[in-house]
């Protein structure tokens, strides 16, 4: 039994998936498959269930996990242990960041810090802001970027980054545009295209819609503000972005304020408080470059949004 074989298993368990586990411990697909094979042949028992859409652990799958992760956390604190009394910051940062939302201040840290500490690898990875938050939690990655509504995420330390309202975008000739502003209840009159659920500003916006007992029709959904944007100009509905996203000139939309959707979408920077010193690292290094940067919001270039990208 090897430890990168106990590693390989407890990735499938979490993604519930042989590839996205691929992509994680960056081998092949056919690799993480053989070596959970040869770990099952060798404990004499399936660990895994294929035969569904998504993978699931069997019984003695799950009675494995505990013991798989706590195993590779005993040997991540065996290495830390050593190198606290030899002075080092060493091993591995795993960070993520929500897609193709470029936050200037971040890569900063990460410069500073690999600067500073060259021994530390340092692995950075975009996924949905849901999944990064439960990255966090379960140790899979030690601090990622991510989108959310009003409340921060439980269970991890923050740190706000960007605060960003939403707003509405119709096309020029829409009955909406002509006014200075408008409210839930006028857009949801309308066929809406949002970004999908999972995101911070779906959050914030389906939060509200049920604060006030309304039932929005989401039409289409879509990953790139750009193309929501774009939609909304050919007059498919209302899109929904944050104020942010919809800054990007488009001439063939206008973008009205929701005065009642009151909540902002937060972009926020999380991690859990742990033993690793590379960590506290990785956060100190953070604090100082986003308090050096005097305006975030000319820091954060959006491309995609598929998870939550806001400013202030």
């Amino acid at each position: 039994m090897e430890l990168r074989q106990l590693e390989y298993f407890v990735a499938v368990a979490e993604e519930a998936n042989f590839t996205r586990a691929a992509e994680r411990v960056y081998i092949s697909q056919s690799g993480v498959s053989a070596q959970i094979r040869q770990l099952e042949h060798e404990l004499g028992a399936v660990l895994l269930d294929r035969s569904g859409r998504r993978c699931t652990v069997t019984a003695a799958g799950a009675a494995a996990l505990r013991h798989a992760r706590d195993a590779l956390a005993s040997v991540n604190a065996l290495r830390q242990a050593v190198d606290d009394v030899n002075g080092l910051i060493r091993g591995r940062i795993v960070v993520g960041m929500v897609t193709a939302c470029t936050v200037t201040p971040l890569f900063d840290a990460l410069t500073s810090f690999h600067t500073a500490h060259p021994g530390v690898e340092i692995t950075l990875f975009e996924d949905s802001s849901d999944r990064l938050v439960e990255s966090v939690r379960t140790g899979v990655a030690d601090m990622a970027l991510v989108g959310t509504g009003s409340a921060p995420p439980k269970g991890v330390e923050t740190l706000p980054i960007i605060s960003d309202r939403l707003v509405a975008v119709v096309s020029n000739d829409h009955p909406l545009a002509g006014r200075p502003r408008t409210f839930l209840a006028d857009i949801a009159a309308f066929p809406l295209v949002c970004l999908p659920t999972g995101t911070g500003i779906r959050a914030v916006f389906d939060q509200a819609c049920s604060a006030m007992g309304i039932e929005p029709t989401i039409a289409l959904q879509a990953s790139a503000p750009g193309a929501i944007t774009d939609l909304a100009a050919r007059g498919l509905g209302v899109a929904i972005l944050s104020e942010s996203m919809a800054a990007t000139r488009h001439d063939g939309v206008t973008v009205l304020p929701v005065d009642d959707i009151l909540s902002p979408a937060l972009l926020t920077l999380i991690w859990k408080t742990g033993k690793n010193p590379a960590l506290r690292e990785l956060v100190r290094h953070s604090h100082a470059a986003f308090e050096s940067s005097p305006e975030p919001t000319q820091h954060v270039h959006v491309e995609d949004g598929r998870d939550v990208t806001h400013a202030a």
